[in-house]
């Protein structure tokens, strides 16, 4: 890289690059640009509007003074540091927390790929990086964004052996020539997240047989891990997450993930009784339970996994009958009626959130008078899945929110009174997934102004300024089924 001259730090010692990052702790990227630091060659227009360019690249040059380029080597080469800059967002609570996944290098689809992460473009740009947080304020242009945080990051060892495994699945996917059947979910903290601007502009033919095309697709820490690691090691924030792996030796041969299912799927055929007495955990014989069972018997007492934090892995007990039907459909999180249909669907909260999360279903099933565990495995649902029935789903939401949600009041022979709408139910929009409420308790404001319900407790204002009882995105009782009582059930998926 080309440096000016007295630019204030070591270009060979990473340390002494952090020491003077952190300087920018406080200001925004327009303070940055008025240092007026400008490196031999620097052609870019910072203050021109039709600048499309990123404030990493505004950093490179106009604060470390050195002209941004697309090279393999890491930022900073001599040092071996990578920068990346990345957002944090202000929760209501006023704590920030990232916004979005840190993408990392790109994976090379059109071209052949290192099995070992250790000898891999990857880890050349991802072993020693200088984080930069910024503030990311919508209601404020690009440059008035402010700096909060600057720190140097090295994953830790106990993060290292995951991330190797992650990184040998993506891999070994793209020199089978699946590339194409690659999603975020399916891996633990290091993703395969899509990287293209426009739907015609992601597609590359792979350079493995059968050359089929992919989405262009680049390595990153999901948000999940990023949340983490924000708050444990840029914060210095505790957490009551217990790690499954007590240390890293326990792994052995296996993968995270075989790890955990061997440990569940040795007590299958247990009863929820006697697995409570194993654990001695006080039997109540109610659902909620079942997952309190399956952290139990990975070492994990308070409810919450280290790694599962870390990887955005979502714990899902789910019941069947002895006929072997499902006892329910399973709940997604809840949404707001104004967000959803101020949104698209590439930007939605729930295509972020089925990408990037894996599902740790554990099954149970009623036999005679025991409900005794069946079986466990991990899932991501499908890019297919994601993009065709749940986004003809959530398009139908979306646009039956906007033009107006149809509620239709029902009086019943004790008083009560129940209300329709036409919000998609199971079955209405493909196999996949429909809109219910999250609860059992309701909370409406209709527009001749009756009240039915707890609607400031239970109900969620409409953009047209009614208010319903809040409601959540499903997937329907079938698709779980199909699911859990696969094959893969006991071989473990994907």
């Amino acid at each position: 890289m080309v440096l000016m001259e007295n630019n204030g730090y070591d270009p060979a010692d990473p340390e002494d690059i952090e020491r003077y990052a952190k300087r920018l702790e406080g200001m925004t990227f327009r303070d940055v640009l008025d240092l007026s630091i400008v490196p031999d060659g620097a052609s870019r227009d910072y203050g021109s509007k039709r600048y499309k360019g990123g404030l990493g690249t505004l950093l490179e040059e106009r604060y470390f003074g050195y002209g941004a380029n697309s090279s393999s080597e890491p930022d900073f080469a001599e040092a071996g540091v990578e920068l990346k800059t990345t957002c944090l967002d202000r929760k209501k609570d006023g704590s920030l927390v990232p916004g979005e996944r840190l993408v990392i290098t790109m994976i090379p689809m059109d071209g052949p790929i290192e099995l070992d992460l250790f000898t891999s473009h990857l880890w050349d740009k991802a072993n020693l990086i200088l984080l930069v947080f910024y503030e990311r304020d919508r209601r404020k242009e690009s440059y008035d964004q402010a700096i909060r945080h600057v720190a140097l990051f090295t994953p830790p060892d106990e993060d290292i052996r995951i991330i190797r495994d992650d990184y040998e699945k993506i891999a070994s996917y793209v020199r089978a020539g699946r590339a194409h059947e690659l999603s975020e979910g399916m891996t633990s903290y290091l993703g395969a997240c899509t990287k293209g601007a426009r739907e015609k502009d992601m597609w590359v033919d792979q350079f493995y047989p059968p050359h089929v095309p992919a989405k262009r697709r680049a390595f990153c820490f999901k948000k999940s891990y990023m949340t983490y690691i924000f708050k444990k090691h840029i914060l210095g924030e505790g957490d009551d997450a217990e790690p499954i792996i007590k240390d890293v030796g326990q792994l052995g041969s296996e993968t995270l993930d075989e790890y955990i299912l061997a440990r569940v799927r040795a007590h299958v055929g247990r009863s929820d009784r006697e697995l409570c007495e194993l654990l001695q955990i006080p039997y109540t014989g109610k659902k909620g339970q079942w997952s309190q069972i399956v952290y139990a018997l990975l070492g994990v007492r308070s409810g919450k996994a280290e790694e599962f934090e870390k990887a955005g892995i979502s714990v899902r007990a789910v019941r069947l009958e002895n006929t072997g039907s499902l006892k329910e459909a399973l709940s997604l999180e809840t949404f707001k009626f104004k967000e959803v249909a101020e949104q698209e669907w590439e930007d939605s909260q729930l295509r972020a959130y089925l990408e990037e999360t894996r599902f740790l279903f554990v099954t149970f099933k009623k036999e005679d008078d025991a409900v005794r565990l069946a079986g466990a495995r991990f899932w991501s649902m499908p890019l297919e899945a994601i993009d065709g029935p749940v986004r003809a789903c959530w398009e139908r939401t979306r646009d039956t929110i906007k033009r107006g949600v149809k509620l239709t009041v029902d009086v019943l022979d004790s008083g009560k009174s129940v209300v329709h709408n036409d919000l998609p139910k199971a079955g209405e929009v493909g196999s996949v997934a429909h809109v219910r409420p999250h609860a059992s308790r309701s909370g409406y404001r209709l527009e001749d102004g009756e009240v039915i319900g707890d609607p400031d407790k239970y109900g969620d204002e409409l953009p047209d300024g009614r208010v319903m009882t809040k409601q959540s995105f499903w997937l329907n009782r079938s698709y779980v089924h199909g699911i859990v009582c696969s094959d893969e059930q006991q071989s473990g998926g994907r």
